[in-house]
């Protein structure tokens, strides 16, 4: 499938789990059905894909005073010293679903990202007319991750072979420890600020205007476009019915 049209219906379907009503766990199911079938007909494995989105929930947790300000009948009261609280039926729901939308979200990411390679990815960005600084950013981001990696390995060994032991273990107490990283995370930023400067120095001596250049891509065909507009009919489904069943 053309990147351009994953992106568009990706794009649609996080869309679609954001503006989605509160509780309505029906269509919740059928998102989810419709992510895993996406998956399975991917040929991915399912297990991983629910795995690798478990990241979205610590996040989600910033949500967690919505079960103690949304106001409405009583689920469960509890009382710490002179504090009554009280977790509410409605800021139950509310927290759940902004739980279950987050963890969704992040589903469709990771199967659009595991699909398609990232220069596609780009160049379809770029095709939609996406902001031309992020395309920019995302492609940087990419190419020197690796480096940044190789960098942080290579001080990694630096402080093992300037603190280690008879017993085979780095020396130091947890405080030395902590403030060895903290020292390598700085040391780290600055070493990539002036490598990222000499990088975009060389960059504008050959010609760079702030945009990628790559391989004319042809327009969609027919089928691409029909698919990307059923996509959408679908997704615009499961919206309106989410509010009917809310």
């Amino acid at each position: 499938m053309d990147a351009r049209v994953k992106l568009l219906l990706a794009l649609a379907l996080v869309l679609c789990v954001s503006l989605m009503p509160v509780a309505a766990w029906p269509v919740y199911i059928l998102l989810l059905a419709l992510i895993l079938s996406a998956a399975i007909l991917s040929e991915l494995r399912v297990r991983p894909l629910l795995r690798r989105s478990m990241v979205a929930l610590p996040f989600a947790l910033a949500a967690l005073p919505l079960l103690l300000t949304v106001p409405g009948q009583t689920a469960v009261a509890l009382r710490l010293g002179p504090l009554h609280l009280a977790v509410t039926v409605p800021g139950v729901e509310r927290f759940a679903s902004i739980v279950v939308r987050s963890w969704l979200s992040v589903q469709v990411a990771i199967l659009l990202t595991a699909t398609t390679q990232l220069p596609d990815l780009l160049v379809a960005m770029g095709q939609l007319h996406m902001p031309r600084l992020l395309v920019a950013i995302l492609s940087l981001m990419w190419r020197y991750l690796a480096v940044l990696v190789d960098e942080a390995i290579r001080m990694m060994r630096a402080r093992d072979a300037r603190s280690a032991s008879w017993s085979g273990r780095g020396g130091g107490t947890l405080a030395w420890r902590a403030s060895v990283t903290g020292s390598m995370a700085g040391s780290l930023f600055l070493r990539g600020l002036e490598r990222s400067e000499r990088i975009h120095n060389a960059m504008l001596s050959r010609g760079y205007d702030g945009s990628i250049r790559g391989i004319a891509v042809p327009p969609l065909e027919w089928r691409s476009r029909l698919l990307v507009l059923l996509g959408l009919i679908v997704v615009l489904a499961l919206l309106l019915f989410g509010y009917w069943v809310a």
